[in-house]
This record gives C-alpha cells, sequence and structure tokens, in this order.
C-alpha cells in the first residue's frame, strides 16, 4: 500500500471516529490516551524531584481529610477553611470550562459570572448598601443561590447611600471583584493546553495542521472575517511576543487558542505566555466585563441614558406634552422591576423550580456537549500518533527495499 492511499484511509478514519457513530473504539482510544497522558506526567515528575512533591501533596490531603472528620475546636475554622476553597474552585473550574475545548467550551460568563454581577448590582442599588454578603463566598453556585439574594432591604440594614438609587460603581466592584478574578485566572488556565500540545509537537519535530479553510467557502460574513482573521494572525504569529499575547488576552475575541497554538510552536516561552494571559484574561479582560455589567445594571448609567434622552427629545416640537409621561413611565417601569421580589406562594414556587429545573437542564446539556468534544478531540489526537507511527514504518520499510 502506497503512503498517499494510507493516509487517505486514515483520514477517513479519523472522519468516522467520534462517539456518536463508533462509541466503542472512541472512548478506548480516549482511556487510552489519559492513561498514556498520567504514566508520562507521573515519570517526568519522578524524574526531576517530583517525588518531594507527590510525597507532601499526600501528607496534605491524609491531615486535611483527618481534621475534617475529627470533632475538636478546631470544627469551624476547617469549615470556614472548606467553604473558601469550594469558592475558589467552583470559579476557577467555570473559567476553565469557558476556555478549555477549543472553541468548544462551556460559556459560563453568560451562565453564571454575568447574571451574578448583575443581581448583586440590582441588590445593591435597591437595597442602597453594598455590604450585603454573609461572607466572600456567599455567591452564585451550582445547587445554591447567595444569601443575600433572597433576603428583604430591611433584613439588611438601613441604606448607606444618601440615596438608594445612586450606588457608586467604585463600591460594587471590590464586592465581585475577587470572584470575577478567580473565573478570569480559571479561563488563563484553560488556555494552556492548546500550547503544551503545540510545544510538544515543536519539540518532537512535528508541524501543526494546516488550518481549516472552510470557513472561506461558507459564504457567511462572520465566517469569511474570522477566516481572514486567522489567516492574518498565522503571518503574523512569529511576532508573538509578552505584549501581543497579553493584547489578545485583553480583549473578548475568539482568536485566543489559536494564538496559543501559535506561541507553542514558535517556542514562546511558558512563563512568558502564562503570565500575559493571566495578567490580560484574570486583571484587564475581566475587569473590563465586569465593569460593563455594573454599568448597565446600575442607575447612574439609568439615570444618564434618561438624561440623553430628554435632551433629544427637546428638539422635537411641542415635545413639552409627552417627554414628562415618558419619563414618568421609565421611573415607574424602574422602580417596580428593583422592588420586586420572590415569588414565595406555591404557584410562585413551583415556577422558581420549573424555571431552575429547565436552566440546570441547559447548562448540563452545555457540559455534556463539551466533554463530548473533549473525548472525540483526545481520542483523534491519540489515533492520529498511531498513524503517524504507521506512516513512519511503511516510509522506512520502503527506503530499506530501495
Amino acid at each position: 500500500m502506497s503512503i498517499s492511499v494510507l493516509q487517505i484511509k486514515h483520514q477517513q478514519e479519523i472522519e468516522k471516529l467520534n462517539l456518536t457513530t463508533q462509541p466503542l473504539k472512541t472512548t478506548k482510544l480516549f482511556i487510552l490516551a489519559v492513561r498514556r497522558y498520567l504514566s508520562q506526567s507521573g515519570s517526568y515528575l519522578l524524574s526531576r524531584g517530583g517525588g518531594w512533591f507527590i510525597l507532601l501533596s499526600a501528607i496534605f490531603i491524609i491531615s486535611a481529610i483527618l481534621l475534617a472528620n475529627v470533632d475538636g475546636p478546631h470544627e469551624q475554622h476547617v469549615k470556614e477553611v472548606v467553604q473558601y476553597l469550594e469558592f475558589g474552585l467552583w470559579w476557577i473550574a467555570l473559567g476553565v470550562a469557558s476556555s478549555v475545548g477549543l472553541g468548544s467550551g462551556l460559556h459560563t460568563f453568560v451562565l453564571y459570572l454575568g447574571p451574578h454581577i448583575a443581581l448583586f448590582t440590582l441588590k445593591a442599588t435597591q437595597c442602597g448598601r453594598v455590604d450585603i454578603k454573609s461572607a466572600p463566598y456567599d455567591t452564585m453556585n451550582l445547587n445554591r443561590s447567595p444569601l443575600w439574594l433572597g433576603k428583604d432591604c430591611a433584613d439588611l440594614g438601613p441604606p448607606l447611600f444618601p440615596s438608594s438609587l445612586v450606588v457608586p460603581l467604585s463600591k460594587i466592584l471590590p464586592q465581585v471583584q475577587l470572584e470575577a478574578i478567580l473565573w478570569g485566572f480559571g479561563t488563563a488556565l484553560g488556555e494552556l493546553p492548546p500550547y503544551f500540545i503545540s510545544r510538544a509537537a515543536r519539540l518532537s519535530g512535528s508541524t501543526m495542521e494546516k488550518l481549516d479553510v472552510s470557513l472561506e467557502n461558507s459564504g457567511s460574513f462572520m465566517s469569511s472575517s474570522m477566516y481572514h482573521l486567522k489567516r492574518w494572525l498565522l503571518f503574523h504569529a512569529q511576532y508573538l511576543n509578552f505584549f501581543t499575547i497579553l493584547l489578545l488576552a485583553s480583549i473578548p475575541n475568539p482568536l485566543f487558542d489559536l494564538a496559543g497554538i501559535m506561541s507553542g510552536q514558535f517556542g514562546v516561552g511558558f512563563w512568558e505566555f502564562f503570565l500575559a494571559t493571566v495578567i490580560g484574561k484574570a486583571i484587564i479582560k475581566t475587569h473590563i466585563q465586569t465593569v460593563f455589567i455594573i454599568a448597565i445594571c446600575n442607575n447612574q448609567l439609568l439615570y444618564w441614558l434618561e438624561n440623553e434622552l430628554v435632551w433629544v427629545l427637546s428638539f422635537i416640537p411641542n415635545s413639552d406634552s409627552f417627554v414628562p409621561n415618558i419619563v414618568t413611565k421609565i421611573h415607574s417601569v424602574k422602580n417596580k422591576f428593583l422592588t420586586s421580589k420572590h415569588p414565595s406562594t406555591a404557584v410562585g414556587k413551583k415556577w422558581e423550580f420549573s424555571m431552575a429545573f429547565l436552566w440546570n437542564t441547559i447548562v448540563w446539556i452545555m457540559v455534556l456537549n463539551m466533554f463530548v468534544q473533549i473525548v472525540n478531540s483526545t481520542a483523534h489526537g491519540y489515533l492520529k500518533k498511531q498513524q503517524d507511527k504507521e506512516i513512519a514504518s511503511l516510509k522506512n520499510y520502503s527506503e530499506k527495499d530501495s
């Protein structure tokens, strides 16, 4: 069999390999790939003096388990530490889920962080105070809503600002800053797999696959624009450095996975890539997004938009007769929205349960889709390496015969 025929056969095998058409083979290759990765990671740690790290980690885990299960005066402190750890791991995991998977990740900013910031801003604006959390970890979770969300403003205390309708952005931002930074740090961690895969390919002498040109022929404006942006980034990838990576990480864009791949392919150092990514995503980008959400939900922006609307309408002849009515209706809708409470009747609880069930169903469907994409991609990678070995052995055999 010639090499070209074998390559065509291999390409067809990869195209057919997925959990839908070949579930057993795909699962088997995924398990083999994970086992090989764990074996290589363990060997690497042991060869680089990682035995001490493994030993200390085991001692720490055993000590933590004993402290958590032994009663004593330390029990309350242990629970507090566990809650902080759950809080940190929760938001970091959401960040990782958002960026891992080469574009197939879960959009956790839209599902969790964005709504959390919006709800906190609305509650703080409604109650006229920002110290509504019982603790820094009193935030949105998968199976738990924050305690402050269901409390009345009277239970939280009197307003701390001159007017409950004006809460400075600078006072709200620190209250949601920690979870935003943790989420951003998680997104930076999620960008590491493409970098490491590309770097390993470069060190092994392999080259990355060609850019998929299917976007060019799809006919849509967005697809064509994405294709040209990718081509531009590929042609300028040799100029990637700390500041260009920082710039790409600081703005929401769908090209950062490609930037990570190119950084590994062109030999950008790990710490240079990782620090630029962390600063861009966990510090700059998350603050841009957080400030934007707060500005939208804060009454200061509503007041500004209201004043601008009144100013624009003032140029219309005879606007004095209907502008006051429009402003009154805007205030009525706004006050009704801010003072609305959670339903407490049986019908309300049933509606809330139905919405929660629908929301969790959507989230789990997206998580399942992300997991399927990761399994398929990992199986493809393992099969591709096996195929490369087969082609290499065929080339060696052909050279010996010639």
